[in-house]
Parts: structure tokens; C-alpha cells; sequence
């Protein structure tokens, strides 16, 4: 964006193209930039939902996240709050920043049997270190948590919930198309996500004693075994 305002760029997985100054609206982008975000309201009641369900006896979930690195986290809170206030179950704001504020939060959870915890987008917990050390103290501490992307649980993590990222950069090819046919990426409005994930990891669950409900099993995308 800052070497051309001419050439068309079509983004990927942007968590606020508005606030990063991509675009003026979703609806009218306005400059050469257009594109798919990575970000959709509704996910942090459904992350509260599947917690629920998960580990049915909870009372409070701690939402973990780096407010240097997760600025959007307040997309999440309103849908987030609502169902948690309809589920009997109070928010803790967890912010990190290093391992060992991680390694605190954990600890701590781990004395609260009837907590859990929500690792809301971030690319901070998101990173190898801190995925690894979340997903270990988790199953150390056997504390239910929901992710809100699937390379935590193919890293040993409980269950996640989120957008699905590979199908943003398929729908991100049709813009592509689009442009080369002749469209403007003014002309293109900024898309959110449609399509969705649910994995669970029954090795982790089952290791963990938890229960994972069979209606839950049946609506997930992918179940490691």
C-alpha cells in the first residue's frame, strides 16, 4: 500500500482494513486495495457456547489474548458478554504479553475447577512458543479451553472454533479473476467470513477427562483421534 496507490491489491485474513487505512468503508473501498477479513462479531458467543458444552459445570472463563497484538478484540466482546450472561458464566479479561504472564493466568485457572478459558485471535498465542506453552499447561492444569483456530488443537489443544482461513484465500482468488477480467478493487466490497470450523482433539479430551457430547462431535469439521 505505501509503494503503489495504482496497482490493485487483493488482502487476506486483514482483522481491520478500516483502521489500518486499507479502505474507507467494507461496502466502498475506495482506493486500489480490496479484499476478505478475518473477523466476524458473533464468534465470542459461540466460543462461550462450546465451552459450555464442553465443561458443562463452569462458572467463569478467563479470555486470554495481547492487547499490542489483538486489537480487535473488542469485536468479540458484546456477543461475547450476551451469551455469557444467558450461560450463567462471568468473563475474566486475561491480557498477556510474555510466557510467564501466560504461565500466571494458567496457574491460576488451574486452581478453579469451575473455570475455563477463551484464546480469542492473536497472533501473539497464535505464534509456535506460545501455542505450545498454552496448549502443555492446559492439559497440565486440565483446564477446558476453546481456541479460536485449529492449529492449536492439532497442537495438542481441546477444541476450537473459527473462521476457516483456507477458504478466505480461495474466495480472495476470485477477486483476483475479477480484477484481471477488467473489475476495480473500488468497485469490490471488503467480504466477511462465511464459512466456519469446529475441530476437537478426542485424544486430548479423553487424556484430559473430559466428556466431549455427541451432538457436539457431529457438528465438528474434523475430530483428531
Amino acid at each position: 500500500m505505501r509503494e503503489t496507490q495504482t496497482i490493485p491489491v487483493v488482502f487476506t485474513t486483514v482483522s481491520d482494513p478500516i483502521g489500518a487505512g486499507f479502505v474507507q468503508t467494507l461496502t466502498r473501498p475506495a482506493g486500489n486495495a480490496t479484499g476478505f477479513v478475518n473477523i466476524e462479531g458473533s464468534l465470542g458467543g459461540k466460543w462461550v457456547e462450546v465451552l459450555k458444552e464442553v465443561a458443562p459445570g463452569i462458572s467463569r472463563a478467563a479470555m486470554m489474548f495481547n492487547p499490542k497484538t489483538s486489537p480487535q478484540t473488542g469485536y468479540y466482546r458484546e456477543s461475547l458478554e450476551a451469551a455469557a450472561s444467558s450461560l450463567a458464566v462471568e468473563i475474566l479479561s486475561s491480557p498477556v504479553g510474555d510466557r510467564e504472564e501466560i504461565q500466571k493466568v494458567m496457574a491460576g485457572l488451574g486452581q478453579n475447577p469451575d473455570a475455563g478459558l477463551i484464546v480469542v485471535p492473536d497472533v501473539f498465542t497464535a505464534a509456535q512458543a506460545q501455542r505450545d506453552l498454552i496448549t502443555t499447561l492446559a492439559a497440565h492444569h486440565r483446564i477446558p479451553v476453546v481456541y479460536f483456530i485449529a492449529l492449536f488443537v492439532r497442537a495438542g489443544g481441546l477444541i476450537s472454533y473459527g473462521v476457516d482461513h483456507p477458504d478466505l484465500q480461495r474466495r480472495a482468488a476470485t477477486y483476483v479473476d475479477r480484477i484481471l477480467k477488467g473489475g476495480k478493487p473500488q468497485d469490490l466490497p471488503v467480504q466477511l467470513p462465511t464459512k466456519f470450523e469446529l475441530v476437537i482433539n478426542l485424544k486430548t479430551a479423553k487424556a484430559m477427562g473430559v466428556d466431549i457430547p455427541q451432538t457436539l462431535l457431529a457438528r465438528a469439521d474434523e475430530v483428531i483421534e
